[in-house]
């Protein structure tokens, strides 16, 4: 079983993108910490559209995905906090075909 890749976009409802940014910081905090199957959690916001976010995530393989949708701070910060911001949600599950050359790729 093989790496998996999450690309997930967030548009905030108006107004919402400074609360759903700060609950993103705090969840990439808890990744980092807890989930070292996670090799890369990024968490991109639009220069144009402040309420635009764009997560990229990389996984080990496929069950450190389904177990990051597992963890506690996954329900507490996703699902309980940004979810009821969000206006959107669209995500899909890749599978990396070319890595990054060692050191550029980074959490």
């Amino acid at each position: 079983m093989g790496k998996r890749t999450l690309l997930a976009r967030y548009r905030a409802k108006p107004s919402n993108g400074d609360a759903v940014a700060q609950a993103l910081e705090r969840m990439a905090g808890a990744v980092r910490r807890d989930e070292p199957a996670c090799l890369v959690y990024r968490v991109s916001r639009s220069i144009d559209d402040p309420e635009m976010f764009v997560l990229y995530e990389e996984y080990a393989d496929e069950a450190a995905l389904l177990a990051h949708r597992e963890t506690p701070h996954f329900r507490e910060v996703i699902e309980e906090t940004v979810v009821p911001l969000l206006e959107s949600r669209e995500r899909e599950v890749l599978i990396p075909i070319l890595d990054a050359p060692d050191g550029a790729g980074g959490r």
